[in-house]
């Protein structure tokens, strides 16, 4: 199995910014795009400083294009969703929130090497070893979970071009596939880190 490797060696400031630092900005992020009362207006900036910030890297145009074609079933989805059951006002506030979170994660996978971001959440979740917390583990899920979001986003490419090629609209049970692919993955990484001693 090959496991996630989705960093991109480069010499842009963001590549050269500390872990944490880049990680408490991720943080940050979220928590503004969350929790902030946004207006169509305010998420197309958002969105557009998140574009700025690819550019700000010094990766290719062709990245971040990349990342955005792996996301776009999940903001088809969501946006039909809220479109047909809320409003077109409310898809775009709640999508814009949801793209620009995963462009940030994605772009913190890209610009930072794991092993300095396990180092980093371990450092942070050391506190928690006295209430019997494990960081080692606890560091290693948080950077899984922030690496697999564009695999999981390429699962649902895959399904969704599957269905294309067969002529067939599962709708609903599309998820069913979905789950499979994600359970899989699981499974492989689970076997990985078993192999490594640390499952």
């Amino acid at each position: 199995m090959r496991v996630i490797a989705l960093y991109r060696p480069g010499t842009g400031i963001l590549h050269r910014l500390p872990a944490g630092v880049k990680l408490a900005a991720l943080a940050l992020g979220a928590l503004l795009l969350s929790l902030y009362p946004h207006d169509p207006v305010s998420i197309a900036v958002s969105l557009l400083i998140v574009v700025g910030l690819y550019g700000v890297s010094g990766m290719p145009l062709r990245v971040l294009l990349v990342e955005m074609w792996r996301l776009r079933w999940i903001v088809l989805v969501l946006t039909a969703a809220l479109v047909i059951f809320v409003s077109p006002v409310a898809a775009w506030i709640s999508t814009g929130r949801v793209l620009a979170v995963l462009l940030l994660a994605s772009l913190l996978t890209l610009t930072t090497r794991m092993a300095d971001l396990l180092e980093v959440l371990h450092r942070l979740l050391r506190p928690l070893r006295r209430v019997g917390a494990d960081p080692e583990a606890m560091a290693l899920t948080i950077s899984l979970t922030l690496a697999t979001i564009p695999v999981i986003a390429g699962f649902a490419a895959r399904v969704r071009e599957a269905e294309q090629a067969r002529d067939v609209r599962l709708g609903v049970r599309t998820v069913v596939p979905l789950l499979v692919l994600a359970l899989t993955h699981a499974d492989e990484v689970g076997d990985a880190l078993a192999a490594r001693g640390m499952g």
